[in-house]
């Protein structure tokens, strides 16, 4: 049945529901999207609130995508995406140790996700049921590109914006 497989889809899968949803709606206790717009212009994610929305978008429905093991790589690239962008704008100057507010969280994150990609989201998911499942490791590295990519299209727009006056 894989069962461990299944449980890491769907906790990691929740998680970033969870993350996406504090994002753009507030939920279990999170800042709502006025409030990541903002945390997210103070980073340099220019302009804000497109890039909260995105963000939230990325992990609630990578998340989902996930969880349910349905269109799996793209589920990954979409989270890991999330993940690469953290990494770079807040968690790498701090080093690796989450307790120094370091990326070691982020890494184990995003090679969980390479590895459901890889190993396939297992027998008890949407992918396998209608005969879908893509798998293997063509298919996580091609998950971990588009997730550059995207990381990359995001650090390039947001480094062209110019900062808005906060005065």
């Amino acid at each position: 049945m894989k069962i461990f497989r299944l449980l890491l889809r769907v906790v990691v899968g929740a998680l970033f529901v969870g993350h996406g949803t504090h994002k753009l709606f507030g939920w279990f206790g999170g800042r709502g999207i006025k409030e990541t717009a903002a945390v997210f212009e103070q980073m340099g994610l220019r302009p804000g609130l497109p890039n909260a929305i995105a963000a939230g978008l990325a992990e609630a429905g990578g998340g989902v995508l996930v969880a349910a093991g349905y269109m799996t790589p793209l589920g990954t690239a979409s989270t890991i995406g999330s993940m690469l962008t953290a990494m770079h704008r807040v968690h790498l100057k701090n080093g690796p140790w989450v307790t120094n507010g370091g990326y070691e969280y982020n890494l184990v994150l995003i090679l969980s996700l390479l590895t459901l990609t890889e190993e396939g989201p297992g027998p008890l998911s949407v992918d396998a049921i209608i005969g879908q499942e893509r798998k293997g490791t063509g298919w996580a590295l091609a998950s971990l590109a588009a997730a550059g990519l995207g990381a990359g299209a995001v650090h390039a727009i947001a480094s062209a914006q110019a900062p808005t006056d906060q005065s």
